[in-house]
């Protein structure tokens, strides 16, 4: 039985957008909230990893196999389509950091 209410103060934009997707979902923003807290329980903690990620290798730090190697990769996924417009990767990497 449902008896009980969680409140939290989330940034805004992160609210609306991911109640946006939820709905497209056709899941409860509750469901949502009960089935971590279920999560949690179930594994004693949280149900991802919270970790500081490693810093992205600079070029300077690279060998030249390193950069090939992802340069190939780059240019693969833009041959095969599997690449992102530009526009939107920068659009992406500008929301970050606001």
């Amino acid at each position: 039985m449902k008896d009980a209410t969680v409140s939290a103060r989330v940034e805004y934009g992160v609210k609306t957008e991911a109640e946006d997707i939820l709905q497209k979902l056709g899941i409860p923003v509750s469901v949502v909230i009960n089935s971590l807290y279920r999560q949690i329980i179930f594994r004693n903690g949280v149900p991802f990893s919270l970790t500081i990620p490693a810093q992205p290798k600079t070029l300077d730090t690279m060998t030249d196999a390193e950069l090939n190697a992802k340069l190939q990769h780059s240019y693969e996924h833009a041959v095969t389509g599997k690449g992102r417009p530009f526009s939107e990767v920068f659009d992406e990497l500008e929301k970050g950091l606001n």
